[in-house]
This record gives C-alpha cells, structure tokens and sequence, in this order.
C-alpha cells in the first residue's frame, strides 16, 4: 500500500564528515538511499543514474526527521470546506503570499498588507505548505505533499506528486501523479520507518562499540548511545504533538487566495 524503503551504506563504506580532522555522528552514520512505494509506484527512484543506486542518496536521518515533522499536519483531516484550497496549486491563487512579507525596513508592499501581523493570506499558505514532505535538499526537488480526508466510512491520506524534468534531475515516475491509501497504512509506514530505522542503528552502534569505533574517525561512542536513546522516542513525541490551527484564518487566507480562480469558474450571469 504504502511504504517508506531504505537501505543503509556498509559501515566501512560510510564516508566521514570534515578534511583534517574526520568525525562521524548518528546523522553521519545514516548515509543511504531511499525512496517511497504507494499505490503500485516507486516515487523517487531516478531517471539518471547518478550513484550506483537509482534512488535518493542522502542521509537516512533527514527523511526520518522530515517525515516525523509532517505527520501531526497530515493526520490532521483536511475539513471538507477547505479541499478544494489544499487541492489547488499556488500558480492558481489570486496573489503571491509574499506580497503580505514585509521586507526589512519597510512597512507595506504594493497591493499587499505586509503590516498586519499574522494576515490570514500567510496563515493559509503556511498551513498549506505543512503538507509538504520537505525535499529541498536536492537538486530540482519534487513537491511530494500528504493531507488527510474522512468521509463516511472512507479515512484516506491523499498522496499528491509533483516533478518538472529539467534534462539533468528526473524521475521515472510521471510528472503529475495522485493517489490515496487508507489512513491507518499511512500510520503503519511511519511507524515501519521509524522501527526499522532505529534497529538497523541500534545493531549499527554495536558494532562501533565492539570495534571501539572506526580507526581514524572522531566518533564519540558514549554521546552516539545517548542520541540514540533519545532518538527512539522522537516519534512519539511528535505524534504526541497537535497541530494548533487557526481554522477561521486558514479559511479567510484561502478564500482570498482562490478568489479570482473562482470568479473564472464561476458561470456567467
């Protein structure tokens, strides 16, 4: 249904950070590759080979950051009123959320209201860009978003991607893909990542902590088992965690930004 794979790098394979002075940490020691299987796709597997692997060579440690920061906001179900806003494309909205910005030193730009603190123009596109899995660490980055609908008996995670090939970064999924998979596969594939994450680096410390670390390498083993430790818990922590959304602004924001695609849709009279 849905699934959240990785593969990590042999430990004697796992480059060092720094020139002089190499070091190694947990982030360091999650270098891989991944990439997400949903719906009968393999999303993020590469059109050019670049590594050996065909597929997002990064460190695990960011995905699993990344992914644990998003699902509160995904699990948040997307109120019916507000699907056709979450749905939508920036390149649809009437005004560009940052004319509502101010820039330094100044107190309003052109057509916007960039004074007003906290305007329901920035709380909408904000809310809207939590969706988001972030993946602008690499070059030419696909918009991978997730949000929530329930209706009836139907409780599905709306899974929305979305790629320009630019001749040098592709991907063998199409362009435009959307698909839904039931809620509760959503939370299996976090949790899956989560657990198989956590093993695979608990028997990766071991291994350091037998070897007494790896020759030529700053690596702490005593903080690395202390991160860890905390690590394991990071989910939890952030499932813990309740989005606070301003529901009255997120609607204001989207109705202004929708206004003028809907006074296009709108018939004539």
């Amino acid at each position: 249904m849905i699934r959240f794979r990785f593969e990590l790098y042999p430990l004697d394979e796992v480059s060092p950070w720094g020139g002089d002075r190499p070091t190694l940490h947990w982030f360091g020691l999650t270098d891989g590759w991944y990439w997400l299987e949903a719906g009968g796709q393999e999303l993020l597997r590469r059109t050019r080979q670049v590594h050996r692997h065909p597929f997002v060579d990064y460190y695990l440690a960011r995905l699993w950051e990344d992914v644990n920061v998003l699902t509160p906001t995904a699990l948040e179900p997307v109120p019916e009123d507000l699907q056709p806003f979450i749905d939508s494309h920036p390149a649809q909205w009437a005004c560009d959320p940052l004319e509502f910005v101010a820039e330094p030193g100044e107190d309003q730009t052109d057509g916007g209201d960039a004074d007003e603190p906290d305007h329901p123009v920035l709380t909408a596109a904000i809310w809207y860009g939590e969706h988001d899995l972030d993946l602008g660490y690499l070059r030419n980055p696909p918009r991978l978003r997730f949000w929530r609908t329930t209706r009836g008996d139907r409780d599905e995670i709306t899974i929305d991607w979305q790629h320009e090939d630019d001749g040098e970064i592709g991907f063998t999924a199409d362009p435009t893909v959307r698909l839904s998979v039931p809620t509760s596969a959503y939370r299996e594939a976090v949790h899956t990542l989560h657990r198989d994450l956590m093993n695979m680096m608990g028997q990766r410390i071991e291994e350091l902590e037998r070897r007494g670390g790896l020759p030529g390498v700053d690596l702490d083993l005593v903080q690395l088992r202390r991160e860890h430790d905390d690590r394991r818990h990071w989910l939890a922590r952030n499932l813990d965690r309740s989005p606070e959304t301003d529901w009255s602004a997120v609607r204001r924001g989207a109705r202004q930004l929708l206004v003028d695609d809907q006074r296009a849709d709108a018939p004539a009279s």
